[in-house]
């Protein structure tokens, strides 16, 4: 019985979009919801998002990568797939964590949305003053 890659497993978060990722050695192929990264991200930002863990660590191209993500909006996800990446990485070889800690794409980005308050037109935005 031939023997099976170990995936390497981890979730990556941002605002409220959420990535499980898993991580297989390969040639660099990512798919993100069955899709190609091209093809999921139009904006070439976000794909470049999504692989600068790899470029940190001077990876490009060692690893397949399968995401499975939800909510958030388009920059989140890509934020999100990085977190995903930057764990996964970390859980395949310890070694790799001061660059990716460097880097800074081990921490959660924890900033959410504030909640629109009563009696104001955003979170924090008042209503104009009137004297008279």
């Amino acid at each position: 019985m031939a023997e099976r890659a170990q995936a390497h497993r981890a979730t990556g978060k941002r605002k409220t979009a959420v990535a499980q990722v898993r991580l297989l050695p390969g040639d660099g192929r990512i798919l993100v919801n069955e899709r190609a990264l091209e093809e999921y991200f139009g904006r070439e930002t976000s794909r470049m998002i999504v692989n600068q863990p790899f470029e940190v660590v001077e990876l490009l191209g060692r690893w397949d990568v399968a995401v499975r993500v939800r909510g958030g909006g388009v920059s989140a996800q890509a934020s999100a797939i990085r977190h995903g990446i930057a764990r996964a990485l970390l859980e395949a070889d310890g070694a790799l964590r001061p660059p990716l800690k460097k880097a800074g794409y081990l921490t959660r980005d924890s900033r959410e949305v504030e909640r629109k308050k009563y009696g104001r037109h955003k979170a924090r935005k008042r209503p104009q003053y009137s004297k008279r």
